[in-house]
């Protein structure tokens, strides 16, 4: 077909190299999800399926994109993006048993609509915070680019979501790395009932583009060839020129945020304007115009598509409810993991405890080829602490990435990369920071495998603890943050050999861990380590000392707290159990000597109240109460901020009243 130009309703559409079975097709695939939002929408007074998001007037952009990429290339939808998913053909008897929370959905019935991805169709759903996807597009495109694959990734939001920080963190990040990422924003004029000149103070999104570098362009998107001719054009260029692009799709949805909210903050003039555009009604009456769909094809197209969606509406809608099970509740929070020894060796050299951390994480460098390490300052400089010291001139600076500021961004990131198969470490460059990362970890990280299978490969290196005098913005130790979060590991070592072993382990997991690492002792504990690389299983706390009088439970600095206590006082003989890992927690060391003590104090750093110690106690309380010779003692922090000034700190750390404690417990 020759190349022709047709105004059409105030749509331009240029044909251009587009024979007439891709002009058919890209029909067929705006009409598909059109059918079944207007099925949905019926099932949803029916009281059939509880929510839904309509995507009906966007359809072109969802078609055009998909369209647009190869079957291999990942989209991270939406959700008004239902063509991404029809058009990427995930048979509708799995999207009608996901919305209706059945067993043969994507999600097993614990999360709804949109909110899946599938290996199987290179999809990655999104989650209610809608930010953190942005980041994750630039882990699997920096994945891509590492392995020289030559693909694009898109990732989707909405005019809303531009106003989150992710937002800007995803587009630096990808700017700084020129990853290969089409950020595509449909700008449909609300965010839910919010109108765009109160989320954002330029004339377009696209303008935002020039502050990171990077190239934008505007489409009309409710032109589905413009939108695909585009995005196909751009993506070619992209895999042969690596880079991000803002693409700024100008549309409008005709139905609510979802349908409880409505549509009547929109003014009737406004919707009259924007269903004379219809993506859908135009193009149609375009290629009937031009002799490219007659209208007994087009009989033929909605016959199809309406008997395919109620064949498989019929079989979810037959399906059985979903039985809860706790058992299989409980085993998907994480990944399996099946735990591989490796044995130390017996040449031993000595070393600081942050020695060990910087040889365990060299050594699993050398064990994963393809592992990254990210965070601020840790490639020519080697990291605030110098732990990554010389990676650069081994590895290079492909896997060993300095970082924009930004926490959050790059915890998305090694979620990315996890999507795609490559493990990675994360430097937190204090412990503190992590809060500015928080949202990822606590609700994408810890959540996918549990919502749809899908791991999280990260580990995060978390500097932490007070005794050096660095104030309350470098000095918190926030292990409980994490330990409450089902789907997260968290790992405390208080020795040189441990943190090695466990490190390994850490990254060999490929489930996300929080990996803690107590400044105070970076330098001034020592011991022999074994050379090799060696693993040491996680939940497996260490018994440092025995005895018969009391059982002392703690983890990090606090253990060398606990161990010069009984030091000065030898007339005591206690268990002294160094925890080592909190999640997974070994309450069976705990509870064997609760049982034989009779007497239990749990020593931490953090302040009291919310922090493990209190997990701990109350369960030797439910499963030791009857062997207890006295109450469970809990020793912890002052309930303040960390303060600066030593003798501050001094009165706020724990340190200072475990003896007492100790002492009266066993005059109880």
């Amino acid at each position: 077909m020759s190349a022709t130009t047709t105004i059409y309703n105030r749509m331009e559409y240029q044909i251009q190299d587009l024979d007439e079975s891709t002009l058919r097709l890209l029909y067929k695939n705006m009409l598909k999800p059109r059918l079944i939002e207007e099925k949905m929408l019926i099932l949803l007074r029916q009281g059939k399926i509880s929510k839904w998001f309509s995507g009906i007037g966007q359809e072109a952009i969802s078609v055009g994109v998909a369209m647009a990429m190869k079957e291999d290339e990942y989209i991270l939808p939406m959700h008004r993006n239902l063509g991404v998913f029809t058009t990427r053909q995930i048979p509708l008897f799995r999207l009608f048993c996901q919305w209706q929370g059945k067993a043969s959905g994507f999600t097993k019935g614990r999360d709804r609509s949109f909110h899946f991805g599938t290996q199987d169709y290179h999809i990655v759903g999104m989650i209610s915070h809608l930010g953190p996807q942005l980041g994750v597009a630039d882990g699997i495109a920096l994945a891509s680019k590492l392995q020289n694959k030559n693909q694009v990734t898109a990732v989707f939001t909405g005019e809303g979501g531009t106003s989150e920080g992710d937002f800007h963190e995803a587009l630096n990040v990808a700017s700084v790395w020129q990853l290969p990422v089409m950020f595509c924003v449909e700008n449909n004029g609300y965010g839910l009932s919010t109108p765009t000149n109160e989320q954002y103070h330029c004339e377009n999104i696209a303008d935002r583009a020039l502050g990171y570098g990077m190239e934008s362009y505007i489409i009309e998107g409710n032109n589905i060839i413009e939108v695909y001719t585009q995005v196909r054009n751009l993506a070619e260029s992209i895999r042969k020129n690596p880079r991000p692009v803002l693409l700024e799709f100008k549309t409008f949805r005709m139905r609510g945020h979802e349908e409880a909210s409505g549509t009547k903050y929109v003014p009737q003039d406004l919707m009259d304007e924007w269903a004379a555009k219809d993506p859908i009604d135009n193009y149609q009456a375009f290629l009937k115009d031009e002799g490219i769909l007659t209208e007994e094809q087009d009989d033929v197209y909605h016959a199809k598509i309406k008997a395919e969606i109620d064949t498989a509406l019929e079989a979810a809608n037959g399906e059985e409810i979903i039985i809860a099970d706790e058992t299989n509740e409980l085993n998907d929070v994480y990944q399996s993991f099946n735990y591989k020894e490796y044995k130390e060796n017996l040449e031993v050299k000595e070393l600081r405890l942050i020695d060990a951390i910087s040889e365990g994480l060299k050594q699993s460098m050398e064990q994963h080829e393809d592992l990254v390490i990210m965070g601020q300052d840790i490639a020519e400089y080697g990291g605030v602490f110098k732990i990554t010291e010389g990676f650069v001139e081994q590895f290079g600076k492909a896997r060993v990435r300095n970082t924009p500021i930004c926490e959050s961004a790059i915890v998305e990131a090694g979620m990315g990369l996890s999507i795609a198969g490559i493990k990675s470490v994360v430097e937190m460059q204090f412990a503190d920071f992590v809060s500015s990362g928080f949202n990822p970890i606590v609700n994408y990280l810890a959540k996918s495998h549990y919502r749809w299978n899908q791991n999280a490969d990260v580990v995060v290196r978390m500097p932490c603890g007070a005794g050096v005098a660095a104030g309350p913005f470098h000095s918190q130790t926030n292990e409980a943050w994490f330990t409450k979060t089902p789907g997260l590991k968290v790992v405390y070592p208080a020795f040189p050999k441990d943190a090695k072993g466990l490190l390994a382990t850490a990254i060999n997991d490929p489930n996300p861990v929080l990996f803690f690492e107590h400044k105070a002792l970076y330098r001034s504990i020592r011991q022999e380590v074994p050379t090799n690389y060696y693993t040491i299983p996680l939940g497996q706390a260490a018994m440092l000392k025995e005895g018969s009088d009391v059982t002392i439970i703690t983890y990090g600095a606090a253990v060398h707290w606990a161990l010069e206590t009984l030091d000065n006082n030898p007339d005591i003989q206690a268990d002294l159990i160094d925890l080592r890992t909190l999640q997974p927690l070994d309450t069976e060391t705990i509870f064997a000597s609760v049982k034989k003590t009779g007497r239990a104090i749990i020593l931490q750093e953090d302040s009291l109240f919310g922090g493990i110690a209190s997990d701990i106690s109350a369960m030797i309380m439910e499963h030791c109460f009857q062997d207890l010779d006295a109450p469970v003692k809990r020793v912890a922090s002052m309930e303040t901020p960390i303060p600066f000034i030593n003798q501050l700190e001094n009165q706020y750390l724990s340190k200072g009243k475990f003896e007492a404690a100790l002492k009266a417990l066993l005059n109880y």
